[in-house]
């Protein structure tokens, strides 16, 4: 498969390569170029000198480059879907979708660079300050690192690289070894588009090589979005400069007595194994009503059963690889290692090279890693709870929060448990794995540090400046 050289027109600036792999056939999708220390002082040079272009740029001129960037990913949708299914395994389905948003990611990104200029400061509303005027505008920081995993590889560059653009800044952006492929796509497209050189570059290297940017003073921004250690490793490095960090989740949705199982099943099936359960926000942990909980737990195991896993590039399946036959392997040590501790599974468990059958487990010990830790693979926990406070209990006993969904019919139990839950978002009716690209999105406690949502990220990566004029 020739994909990387069809698509790819980017400069390759260093000699080793990187090969990146399909996950279900393990073929060869494309090659990238690797890069080392020695290569990073010349690519941040251009990035500083590209940062003070951008920040001479007007909106309209920004804006119109990521909306034409937009029409050409829309006009070659199916060719991108194609590239994700090839690299990160994604079923088609799931990839068209991640590639809608990402065009949507970009129009809201050249939105807001049409209308989050500033605001004028109301001086006269103070004593003593009546006979001053002004305002304060949103001003670019300079270069920012963003470093982007492999489970959404077109979207969640977007999300990093569309605000940042969108607010006069340049990028280095350091996407996952896993899958590069889609990013280098991406950013092609927007030189195509008409991107200055050098305002986003993408940089491919080993561990040594990203802490080399996450050090140097003249980034003046990390926004990651990966796992726990990893960010609090970039945290120790960054030194004095702005940090944004999605860092997973373990999702809890509770399920009340008064809830229809029905559509509360057929949503958290779909919250569960979406993307191979490599979701950040997918549902992990669900707490059933024990009046309820046997009549969930047995529609939900055969709904997982009847779902289709395999070959990715199908329209039928529904469920396709993990990123890695030894992702697949390890999480079925770790159900192994469940059920040595006392766990049942109900349905799954089985792995394929890199498919792993979706599987929902019942009594589950806490101190497992299946209940304690985010699994980012297709397993579930099934669990009955007795009262609202016992759900809101064990919703909360994880320190990674992102997301969480409520299942009832009654509002003052959505009300009060919304309140309730530390979550970065509670999604009422829904699985927690629910997002549109405008909301703002990001983790309680350990769960991140700021939040995406292109209006958020806009401000993230922007600073105000303040003019004041005094009058006679």
């Amino acid at each position: 498969m020739s994909i990387a050289t069809e698509i790819d027109p980017l400069p390759m600036l260093a000699d080793t390569e990187l090969t990146v792999r399909s996950p279900f056939e393990n073929t060869t999708v494309g090659t990238v170029a690797q890069h080392t220390v020695a290569d990073c002082a010349p690519i941040l040079e251009r990035a500083v000198r590209a940062a003070r272009a951008a920040a001479t740029t007007t909106r309209f001129e920004r804006a119109k480059v990521l909306d034409d960037t937009a029409e050409l990913l829309l006009a070659r949708a199916e060719y991108a879907a194609e590239l994700i299914v090839a690299e990160a395994g994604k079923t088609i389905r799931q990839a068209r979708k991640e590639v809608s948003r990402a065009v949507n990611t970009l129009r809201l990104s050249a939105a807001e660079a049409r209308r989050n200029a500033g605001e004028v400061i109301p001086f006269d509303a103070f004593e003593g300050a009546e006979n001053r005027r002004g305002w304060f505008t949103r001003e670019p920081l300079g270069v920012i690192l963003a470093i982007t995993p492999y489970n959404d590889p077109l979207n969640l560059v977007a999300h990093k690289i569309g605000p940042a653009v969108a607010g006069g800044n340049a990028v280095i952006l350091k996407p996952s070894q896993l899958t590069p492929l889609s990013a280098r796509f991406l950013v092609g497209l927007m030189t195509e588009a008409g991107l200055a050189a050098d305002t986003v570059t993408v940089v491919h290297g080993n561990r040594e090589m990203t802490s080399w940017f996450v050090r140097a003073r003249e980034v003046r921004m990390v926004s990651f979005t990966g796992g726990f250690q990893t960010g609090e490793a970039i945290s120790r490095d960054a030194g004095l400069k702005r940090i944004a960090m999605e860092l997973g989740g373990n999702a809890p949705v509770l399920v009340f007595a008064d809830a229809d199982i029905s559509a509360a099943v057929e949503s958290c099936v779909s919250g569960a194994f979406w993307a191979a359960g490599q979701n950040c926000i997918g549902a992990q942990r669900i707490f059933v009503a024990r009046e309820r909980f046997d009549e969930f737990a047995a529609a939900f195991a055969e709904r997982t059963k009847a779902l289709v896993a395999g070959d990715p590039s199908l329209e039928s399946t529904d469920v396709g690889p993990m990123i890695t036959a030894q992702a697949a392997r390890d999480t079925l040590e770790r159900v192994r290692q469940t059920v040595r501790e006392g766990a049942r599974v109900l349905t799954g468990g089985t792995v394929d090279g890199a498919v792993f059958r979706p599987t929902v487990l019942v009594d589950v010990p806490h101190s497992s890693s299946c209940w304690r830790e985010e699994a980012f693979a297709p397993i579930v926990t099934l669990e009955p709870f007795d009262d609202v406070d016992h759900a809101i209990s064990m919703a909360n006993a994880i320190d990674y929060s992102l997301q969480a969904g409520i299942f009832t019919s009654d509002l003052n139990t959505a009300l009060r448990v919304s309140e309730a839950i530390e979550a970065g978002g509670v999604m009422v009716n829904d699985t927690s794995d629910f997002r549109i690209d405008a909301m703002p999105f990001g983790g309680a406690k350990y769960g991140g540090i700021g939040r995406e949502g292109v209006h958020f990220a806009f401000e993230e990566m922007t600073q105000p400046k303040v003019v004041v004029l005094t009058t006679a």
